[in-house]
């Protein structure tokens, strides 16, 4: 009896593209076939790819190497250092719009926000490239005659990146181009639902690393893909000095005790509930076109998605229905698609919590607008919604919380204090704004009293951010800072220098001690 034939594999037109972008971007065929870590695009809900995943083993290796480069990188110059930035800065800006693309087909993003990734990949390789000359200590002034007090910085060691898929590659460059600089080395764990844009990002810094020549030592850059064992052995390893890691409060929860547990830093990217007033004087439509970027752009699954919205009673009935109106008509659909401006969730888990947190929300007798699957778009695998714009009659239940789907809870307010309060009253603390022409209102919702979150805007959402300013919030946020203007500082060590130039010994705080 002859044996039964192997299927031959279909190779759709999204699979033939995803294979010639990788070509283009320089990856190795083994790297992403033959693996058991199935690559799939949210848009078909396709596999793209079957990724090689390393172990725990693996990783010890790589956390290895990546110690032993520290020890050779830390004694470049960091001017030196930053010529490999501003190479890799170069090899970014020309595989832009390849990248960008395999972002949108691998997260969901519309090619708008796949192509701006990569562009905030480009402005922080830019900014460190700066910061490799302004790596400032401070002469300090001391009460002891013929001595001099300073601080010195010093490169840290192994920084490890944990990354989730929602900024596949914007949030490993956030900590590389400044650990680069700073004398470190890297190891970065992407999330398992992105695995092929890692694999792309990787291979554009070997580039530059081959243009940058002998002095960045092997293991500079190590990428380990795998599952949370392996993001385990990095959280744990006594060589990783500082570790950056990106998803919910609930990693969060975590990961912070085990690097307490060994006196590690913890640059921790959590959770965000974030919110948005809407104060009386506001300008209506510059505040519509704001909450709708920051409420449905990447599907609702940033970060600092307008999850919550409270809006002064005396214009509610004018501003909600017109945001009703744009929740009705925005297009929905494959985000490759001219007019599209919400793609798909990422996977199933993504819907199923969306379909939960509404559910709750009628329960409670809210009035729910859109928030159904839109069906006859991409495959049975690939989970698109409208955007749900949720009515409460009280600021709580499932707003309280953070959903990581396009949701966005309104409630009304009476009096600025009690808007604050209700933007205060959640675990999360990374974003907010209010929407005022009021400059008190503006002040005392940035001021001591006002907005406990990381980010407070004025006229703006609370989504989106600039390489130049701090990133970051507090409370179940986790309390980490990535990119501004002194988060430098949390990937090195400062030893705090004494010079005697004299002849005596004079002792501070006038302690004698003679023998």
């Amino acid at each position: 009896m002859s044996a039964t034939p192997a299927a031959t594999p279909v190779v759709t037109p999204l699979l033939s593209e995803v294979d010639q972008l990788l070509q283009r971007l320089g990856v190795p065929c083994a790297a992403y076939t033959g693996g058991t870590l199935a690559a799939r695009s949210p848009i078909t809900g396709e596999v793209l790819a079957q990724v090689p995943q390393q172990s725990a083993a693996d990783a010890t290796a790589a956390i290895g190497r990546a110690h032993a480069a520290f020890t050779a990188w830390r004694n470049v110059p960091a001017p030196r250092r930053g010529e490999l930035v501003r190479l890799l800065g170069e090899e970014l800006r020309a595989a832009k719009a390849d990248l960008g693309l395999l972002v949108t087909i691998e997260a969901g993003k519309i090619p708008s926000e796949g192509l701006g990734e990569v562009q905030e990949m480009i402005d922080i390789c830019d900014f460190a490239v700066g910061l490799s000359r302004q790596l400032y200590g401070l002469t300090i002034a001391t009460e002891r005659p013929g001595h001099r007090m300073m601080e010195t910085w010093h490169p840290l060691g192994v920084c490890g990146v944990i990354s989730a898929f929602n900024f596949p590659v914007a949030v490993w460059s956030w900590n590389a181009a400044l650990a680069l600089v700073c004398g470190d080395s890297v190891v970065w764990k992407p999330s398992e639902k992105t695995p092929l844009t890692a694999l792309a990002t990787h291979a554009i810094a070997q580039r530059a690393i081959a243009r940058f020549g002998a002095d960045a030592p092997e293991g500079l850059l190590e990428l380990i893909v795998g599952q949370r064992d392996i993001g385990e052995v990095l959280v744990d390893d006594a060589r990783v000095p500082v570790l950056s890691a990106t998803g919910s409060t609930a990693m969060g929860r975590a990961v912070g005790p085990r690097l307490a547990a060994r006196f590690a830093r913890g640059i921790l990217e959590l959770g965000g509930n974030n919110a948005a007033i809407v104060a009386p004087t506001a300008d209506l439509n510059l505040a519509l076109r704001g909450i709708a970027f920051a409420a449905m752009g990447t599907a609702g699954q940033r970060c600092t998605t307008l999850r919550r919205l409270f809006v002064h009673e005396s214009i509610y009935e004018q501003l909600v229905p017109q945001l009703a109106k744009v929740y009705a008509n925005v297009q929905v659909g494959d985000p490759r698609t001219a007019g599209t401006l919400v793609g798909p969730l990422i996977d199933r888990m993504a819907f199923d919590g969306m379909q939960k947190a509404l559910e709750q929300s009628r329960a409670l007798g809210a009035t729910v607008h859109g928030g159904g699957r839109v069906e006859g778009v991409g495959g049975a695998d690939a989970y698109y919604v409208r955007p749900a714009l949720v009515e409460l009659q009280k600021h709580e239940g499932p707003a309280l919380h953070e959903t990581f789907a396009p949701i966005l809870y309104v409630v009304r307010y009476s009096s600025i204090d009690d808007a604050i309060a209700m933007n205060n009253a959640v675990g999360a603390g990374l974003s907010s704004s209010i929407f005022t022409l009021n400059v008190r209102e503006a002040e005392q919702f940035m001021s001591a009293a006002g907005s406990d979150c990381g980010i407070a805007n004025v006229n703006i959402g609370p989504s989106g951010a600039e390489i130049g300013g701090a990133f970051g919030g507090e409370k179940e946020t986790g309390g980490g800072r990535e990119a501004g203007s002194d988060s430098w500082k949390a990937y090195m060590r400062r030893a705090t220098n004494t010079i005697n130039y004299s002849t005596a010994l004079p002792l501070a705080q006038g302690v004698t001690f003679d023998v």
